[in-house]
Order: structure tokens, then C-alpha cells, then sequence
């Protein structure tokens, strides 16, 4: 399927339905008087995160969403019938944010979190309440209340509780087939990886979510590459691993080049637990590793660890220093099922 994070979408509560002007006619009943009833009141615009959506490619085609307007008041007291609300169904992890962008207005993190986002308009009042001492047949009501309406943008941030990222070309799309159940595509050159995916890693008789975004390059933050307007989707994970290829440039290099690239975009990016992976070690021999290793660790690293994504080499450990950034029950041990990974599909793609 398609993958899409971000969409403009227009908003608009229900109206309000008019009161009724109506006055009692019965045969029997001496000098009659009002009896228009209220108007209903209209519908709401309510926002649900939902299970089983990873993307907002539905907000492509269907742009614009109105609530309908309350019923309109009746005779012998009756009030009009109140709207259905209107629910838009969103993915787990999807921010509201202004038409400027500047304001975030709701932000969805739980399946089942409800936000009545906009409210309908009341009803208005029929002429029967209005009926007083002095005014013994009033003749004026009420229109009922205008709806809401707003444009806003949707933006998804995929929840995940381990990041990865790294240089084009670091082997992340091989890695993350390799530990989890993710069919990423996987190529010879850079940027195969054009859009997030998402993999649930089983490892111990433990369960994590962990997100691998599209290579970063020097200049991602002024645009160069793909950018950096996936980093968004690394913002929530609890530790970041980032994999640098032990055959391709300078590991040193490699290593500040991503390093700063975080510290641009911010969010708290760069100061989240990174760990670092001297990746594609079926490619080097022993010596090599260990020199990369020392120069990874005099740069700053915490620990290297040297890995394989292809044969599995090293990935166990790697995988056992994770889990001790995890608590003891992460989101995807608790809901089952509910993260699917994201396939990508052949054919051009653009954000909106």
C-alpha cells in the first residue's frame, strides 16, 4: 500500500436545526396558543485512533468532512432530532495540527482515544418557549447555531520503541529483514528505502517495535537527499541504533555526519540512547574491525557492537543490549496484532 504521513484536510460541525413556529388548532381546546418546539442540535466532528492503519492515504481522497445539520423543530412541542456525530478514523500516533502548522491541537498515542474535536451547533428555540405573560402567541424563533469549520493538517509520527538510521547504503532495509518480520526492499545503491517501515522484532520471548526511516545525508535538515522530514517518525522511540557500513566511508565521518544531522532537526533527537553497529561484517576481517571499533569509541560512542545484518552475525547481542533500554512490557507485547509492517509500494510517490 502506499505510504503517506502528512495531509490537509477540512473540517465542519453540523448546524443547528431551527425552531418551530407552530400554534395548537385542537377543536377543543379554548384560545390554542404556541407549541413550535426546539431545534436539534448538530453534528460533532470527532476524531478516534483506530487499529490496523499505518498511513493516511485515505485523507488523499477524501478531503473534506461535514457533519450533518440537526433536525428542524415541529408542532405539539417537538424538538428536532440531534445529528450523528461524524468519526474520523486516524492511526495510532497521528498528530491535529493548525493550518500553519505551528500549533499542535490533538495528538492520538492510544488505539481507542477519542477527541470530539469540533462541536455542533445548538438547536434553536421554538416559538412555544418564548410563549410568557405578556407574550401570550409569540411568533419569533431561533435559527439554531452555525457549525464549526477548519482546515488542518494531519501529521503521523509511527510509534515504535527502537529507531533506526544510518547513512544510505548502511544495510538498515537487510537488518531489519533480518530481525524482525518486515519485507523491506533491499538494493545495491542508495535511498532503496524511500518511506518508513515498520518490523516487530520477537526476540528473548520478548516483542518490540522498531522503525527504520530513509538514509540521511550531510544537509538533510536544508533538504539535500530525502531530507529529514522522516525523523518525525523517530521521535517517540526509546533508543535509536545507528548502523554504519564497515565498507563504505570513514565510520568516524559517518558517525558525525548523522550525529549532526540530529542535532539539527531536534525534537530531543540528540539526546536520545544511540547505539552504534559496525555493520556488514562478513565484508572485513578481524583487524579492520577492531581498528574501526577503537576510532568509533575515541569519537564518542558508548559501545560499538560489530554485526552482520546479512548472516546474523552480532545481532543477538545487539538485540540484548536493546532490550535494556525497554521496559518490562512494551506496546507491542500489550496489544497484539496491532502493528503490521508497512510495504512499499512500485510507482512514484509524493507526500500529498
Amino acid at each position: 500500500m502506499h505510504f503517506l504521513d502528512q495531509a490537509k484536510i477540512y473540517l465542519k460541525s453540523g448546524a443547528g436545526g431551527p425552531g418551530a413556529v407552530s400554534f395548537r388548532r385542537e377543536k377543543y381546546v379554548e384560545f390554542g396558543g404556541p407549541d413550535g418546539g426546539n431545534g436539534g442540535k448538530g453534528g460533532d466532528i470527532v476524531f478516534e485512533a483506530v487499529q490496523g492503519l499505518n498511513t493516511l492515504i485515505d485523507f488523499r481522497y477524501a478531503q473534506h468532512f461535514k457533519a450533518k445539520r440537526g433536525s428542524h423543530g415541529m408542532g405539539r412541542d417537538r424538538t428536532g432530532a440531534g445529528a450523528k456525530e461524524l468519526v474520523v478514523k486516524v492511526p495510532v500516533g497521528t498528530q491535529v495540527m493548525s493550518e500553519d502548522r505551528e500549533e499542535v491541537l490533538a495528538d492520538f498515542t492510544e488505539v481507542g482515544q477519542r477527541v470530539v474535536f469540533l462541536e455542533g451547533g445548538m438547536g434553536g428555540r421554538g416559538n412555544a418557549s418564548y410563549k410568557s405573560s405578556t407574550n401570550r402567541a409569540p411568533r419569533q424563533h431561533q435559527p439554531g447555531e452555525v457549525g464549526q469549520e477548519l482546515w488542518v493538517w494531519l501529521r503521523l509520527k509511527l510509534l515504535a520503541d527502537v529507531g533506526l538510521l544510518g547513512l544510505p547504503n548502511a544495510g538498515k532495509s537487510t537488518f531489519i529483514n533480518q530481525v524482525s518480520n518486515a519485507k523491506a526492499k533491499v538494493g545495491a545503491y542508495a535511498f532503496t528505502t524511500l518511506v518508513p517501515k515498520l518490523g516487530v522484532v520477537r526476540h528473548k520471548a520478548r516483542e518490540f517495535v522498531i522503525a527504520d526511516i530513509p538514509g540521511l545525508i550531510e544537509g538533510a535538515a536544508d533538504g539535500a537527499g530525502i531530507g529529514d522530514r522522516f525523523l518525525g517518525h523517530i521521535e517517540r522511540c526509546r533508543v535509536l541504533i545507528h548502523l554504519i557500513d564497515i565498507a563504505g566511508t570513514d565510520p568516524v565521518e559517518a558517525m558525525r555526519v548523522v550525529e549532526e544531522e540530529l542535532e539539527a532537526y531536534g525534537a530531543g533527537l540528540d539526546g536520545k540512547t544511540r547505539l552504534v553497529a559496525l555493520n556488514k561484517l562478513d565484508l572485513a576481517d578481524d583487524e579492520l574491525v577492531e581498528a574501526f571499533s577503537d576510532e568509533l569509541l575515541a569519537a564518542g560512542a558508548d559501545k560499538v557492537f560489530p554485526i552482520s545484518g546479512i548472516t546474523g552475525a552480532g545481532v543477538s547481542q545487539l538485540l540484548d543490549a536493546v532490550l535494556g533500554y525497554l521496559p518490562d512490557r512494551t506496546a507491542t507485547e500489550t496489544k497484539q496484532g496491532q502493528v503490521e509492517s508497512i510495504e512499499e509500494e512500485e510507482g512514484d510517490w509524493s507526500p500529498l
